[in-house]
């Protein structure tokens, strides 16, 4: 430090009462100095208040910090939670929307499967009892045109006989009678059947008795068993036969149904 050359100070003038604090001491009169703290007085080391306030900045400022990492990793974790707990809510609605669409698209297909299969059954029999009618009214009129053709009818009934039946008899309608005898008269000789005349056989069909059995070869015999070929199930004379039992029931209304229909 440099050092310079000390002022004078002026005399107390006489009567003037000394003060402390009335001298002024220049700057270049300090050999030294240094800023006085409350330590200095007890002999120990200067209190150091700027750097506690520092430390303690510095640990709010960290604890700011953590605070927000935290708060910033709690955001991003709720939301990744959130995304995953809407995706697999998603799914779940996907799922359930596919397996109630695919039951609804189901019931509507079965149910179109049904009405279909039963319209195709009402169509089925509804053609059937056509062919029947109309095979009805030929045959009627092969046997008005041509009464002949029972004598073809009674060999093919002789014909089914087992060779070994006895005591074969012949029974046709009286109209039939001598249409059979001259028509099938090989056959009766060779089986050694009798030919009989019976009024309850209608036209066109006959019925052999034998030891072992009878074979009914009537019109309406010979024609139930065609119509039954085609799932209709009636007589000669266009009358439907009713089944008592419960799981024929319906059948049996919708073929009447059918057969109503087809007459009109």
């Amino acid at each position: 430090m440099t050092s310079c050359k000390p002022r004078a100070v002026p005399p107390l003038t006489e009567g003037a009462r000394p003060n402390v604090y009335a001298r002024f001491i220049p700057r270049e009169e300090l050999g030294g100095f240094a800023a006085w703290t409350p330590g200095d007085l007890a002999g120990g080391p200067a209190p150091q208040a700027n750097v506690g306030r520092r430390a303690d900045d510095a640990v709010k400022v960290d604890l700011a910090a953590k605070h927000a990492a935290e708060l910033h990793a709690a955001r991003q974790a709720g939301y990744q939670d959130g995304y995953r707990d809407g995706l697999v809510a998603l799914d779940a609605f996907k799922q359930s929307f596919a397996a109630q669409t695919s039951a609804r698209l189901g019931a509507l297909l079965q149910s179109l499967d049904d009405e279909l299969q039963g319209l195709q059954q009402d169509m089925a029999r509804t053609l059937a009892v056509s062919a029947t009618h109309l095979a009805r009214q030929i045959v009627r009129a092969e046997l008005a045109t041509r009464p002949e053709l029972v004598a073809g009818v009674a060999q093919e009934a002789l014909d089914t006989l087992l060779l070994s039946a006895r005591h074969i008899t012949l029974r046709v309608h009286p109209d039939d009678h001598a249409l059979v005898a001259q028509g099938a008269a090989e056959v009766l000789s060779a089986r050694g059947a009798r030919l009989l005349s019976d009024a309850a056989m209608p036209r066109g069909g006959c019925a052999v008795e034998s030891d072992v059995g009878v074979i009914d070869a009537s019109i309406d015999a010979r024609w139930r068993r065609a119509a039954a070929s085609l799932g209709i199930d009636e007589s000669w004379d266009g009358e439907v036969a009713v089944n008592t039992d419960d799981d024929s029931d319906n059948d049996n209304d919708s073929a009447a149904r059918v057969e109503r229909r087809g007459r009109t």
